[in-house]
This record gives structure tokens, sequence and C-alpha cells, in this order.
């Protein structure tokens, strides 16, 4: 089978990889990819909105299977596109998507039907949402209700800050309309956890669990980014909290949405915080996670494209995952400035072949010219490694890493590093 990926980051890279280990799959597009992603792909210089032309390649091509990798083409409605015109597609369709587009629309329906996130309320007034901002008291949270690609959220320690991160997203738009309605939550505290499922209906298979580090400096310092590196599994956490965050957020949400009329077909990534009284939600995206899939996939050992086939065809109750034991930890190199504003075009060295055989380069923001890969992105690659534990595959993953340069590289010195300490304690 022909599969085409849309997308062109390091999520669709790991997607790409995964995809080209299954039996089933003789050839892989990716729309619009990225200079390692064209190393084992086709890329076509498609943008991930253009629907007409995506489907125009697919028909074109006899491509038999598309899976979508960003948030954006779901939330605009790729899926009912494709499928009103018979083509297969992996992901929700636009409906259902809202749990990602739109904050409010998640928590009003965590609201009804009892799943459990922090305490909300939800402005378009930038009057009344300062007012209840004063009325709350700092620390509080102040999000952006649609997409801002992972920047949306300001964790306010201070009224200064949070009035402040108002300000920005609601008096000067910086998130253009996804600013258009604030919601302002509780500060929950504890341990973060990413955990992604596939979801089919009522169906909920889930996957390894995972820890992303959002702030961009080490000592989680610094303005929140799309993720600076992860791993998996999350050995300070343990299997009775995973358990619990399924049973009861990941199945009672695919049973509201499915109450609610909601056709969910596709990957469910619950962003929770493990609080002193359980697991709560802290957002639900409507797709795999960056840099979650970077870490995740590497330990799934079952046929990517049969379990993602499975989902979208209604047979997910029929699938059992299986899993590496190995640990997986991934650095994220950004670009200098990110994710505030950076330039593009350095030239990156020390992408060889010669890397190990547990250290994968998954690339995020590149392109070449003549010949050789240059930035094109705030984050340019993600080293992943694999090992027998934590230690091991940071160790690998940090050694990968200083071996690999462009001008104004930045990345941050401490992934995992908690999870060791808290695991050695």
């Amino acid at each position: 089978m022909r599969v085409l990926v849309v997308g062109g980051g390091g999520r669709e890279h790991a997607l790409c990889w995964k995809l080209k280990q299954s039996p089933r799959v003789e050839e892989i597009f990716c729309a619009p990819g990225n200079g390692g992603i064209a190393d084992i792909a086709t890329c076509v210089d498609i943008d991930a909105d253009d629907f007409a032309a995506l489907a125009q390649l697919v028909e074109k091509e006899g491509i038999g299977y598309t899976v979508v990798g960003p948030e954006q083409p779901l939330i605009d409605g790729i899926v009912d596109d494709f499928r009103d015109r018979g083509l297969a597609i992996f992901g929700p369709n636009r409906k259902a998507a809202q749990v990602e587009g739109s904050k409010s629309f998640a928590k009003d329906l965590m609201a009804k039907y009892d799943i459990p996130t922090a305490a909300y309320r939800t402005f378009s007034d930038f009057t009344s949402a300062r007012k209840y901002v004063h009325e709350v008291g700092a620390p509080i949270v102040i999000k952006a209700d649609g997409l801002a690609a992972g920047k949306g959220v300001t964790v306010a320690k201070t009224l200064e800050e949070a009035e402040a991160a108002l300000e920005r997203v609601m008096k000067n738009r910086v998130f253009g309309g996804a600013g258009g309605e604030v919601v302002i939550e509780e500060c929950l505290s504890g341990e973060e956890l990413s955990l992604m499922a596939f979801v089919s209906g009522r169906t909920v298979l889930p996957m390894v669990v995972a820890q992303d580090h959002k702030p961009a400096y080490d000592g989680d310092n610094g303005p929140n980014t799309g993720g600076m590196g992860a791993y998996s599994p999350v050995p300070q956490i343990g299997s009775d909290v995973v358990q619990q965050a399924v049973r009861d957020i990941l199945q009672p949400m695919a049973d509201a949405m499915a109450a609610e009329g909601l056709d969910y077909r596709g990957v469910l990534y619950a962003g929770l915080m493990v609080t002193a009284e359980g697991p709560k939600v802290i957002e639900f995206n409507a797709r795999f996670g960056d840099p979650e899939t970077q870490v995740v996939l590497p330990r799934l050992r079952s046929d990517l494209l049969e379990v993602l086939s499975a989902t979208s065809e209604g047979r997910l109750d029929r699938v059992e995952l299986e899993w590496e034991e190995q640990s997986a930890l991934c650095v994220v190199l950004a670009s200098g400035g990110y994710p505030g504003s950076y330039e593009k075009g350095f030239p990156i060295s020390g992408l060889s072949p010669d890397i190990e055989a547990d250290v994968k380069v998954f690339h995020a923001g590149t392109r070449t010219r003549r010949g050789q890969f240059v930035t094109d992105g705030g984050r340019v690659l993600g080293v992943t490694a694999l090992g027998t534990d934590l230690v091991e595959a940071r160790e690998k993953a940090y050694a990968a890493v200083d071996g690999i340069h462009f001008s104004g590289r930045h990345y941050r010195r401490d992934i995992g590093h908690k999870a060791i300490v808290m695991q050695h304690l």
C-alpha cells in the first residue's frame, strides 16, 4: 500500500519512519515534509491545508491511506473532506477535533460528564477577565481558547504576569483569532503526564506514557514552547495512576463524545497533571503529541499501519499493542530565539549516518540547500535515543547532541533529569 503522511515536523518524521517498518507499506509520500523526511519518503510541496491538492495527489498516485499529523487540518475538516471523496484517512472529523480546537468546548464537555480537570471560567471580554483574575489571585493559568502552536498558555505566578498575558492574547491578539476567548483556570500542581490513546468510538487503546518539557529553559523556566524534549516511560508515576487516568478520564471522554454524537476515530492525547487528588486534565489534543511521538513510537513493536487502519475502520477492539521494554528520551535542538523570533538557513553539521543504531534524529524544521541540511524552523531536530533505562537513553541522546551543530543552537540540558533523580531517591 502507498501511504501519505500530512505535515512536515518531527512528529511526521517519526510517523513516516515507523510506517516504513510495516510490511504492508510499499511507498510513503509526505506533504510537505522536510529535509530529513525526504530520505525515507517522497516529499511533495503541498501545504497541509490544501485539501483539494492533497486529495488530487492521493488519487493520482494511487495512495491507499492518509495519516494526518498536525492539528490544524483536522480542525479545518480534512477528514470530512477526504471521506466525502471516498478516500481512507486517519484522524477525527471536524466536529470531534473541537476537543483541541476550542479549549472552552473541551472544558464544558468535561464539566458536563464529570471528568476531572481544573476549575475554570471562560471570558470574551478583557475587562471581565481582568476583574476575575484579581478576584481569584495568582498563581493562575491563562489560555487562548483556540490553537496557538503550543504557545497560548501562560502559567502566571503573579497578577502582573496574568494581566500581561490577557493583554497579549485579548488586546494585542498575538495569536490572532485564537485569542477571541480565554479560558482562565486554577493552577494545578503535581507531575505532568502525557497519555495518548487510539480511540474508535467507545473503544480506547492506551499507549505507553511520556513526559514532555514545555518551558524553553532548564529548570522549567522561560516561556512555553511546542516541547523541548520528552521521555518514556515515566518511572516516578505508578501504573495504578495510569490505570486511574484511563478509567476516570480517557474512557469517560470517549463515552462522552459518543454520547454527544461525535464520531471520534483517531488519537486522543490527554495532557494530565497528577495532583494529590489524582490525575486531572490540563488539555486534550486530537492527534499525536510532538515531541511525545518521538519517544512513544520507537517503543511500539506493533505494526503502526494496522493499528491506524483498525482505528479508522472500527476494528480497534480486536487489536492488542505490543511495546518494547526499553526507555526512550528525546532532546529537541531549537533555533536561537525560539519560541520567539529566530533566523533560518544555518548549515547543520554532524548529521552523519554513523550515529549509533539506538539513536534516531527526527527532523522537525530542516530543508536541504545544495546537498546540505539547513535550519528551517523553530524546533530543528529531535535527537531520540533508546536504552535499557532512562539513564542510558539520556547518555546516548546527549552524546549524539554534542556532535550536532548549527549557529544559534539551543537545547535544554535537563531532559529526563528530574525523573532519574526521583527514581533513585
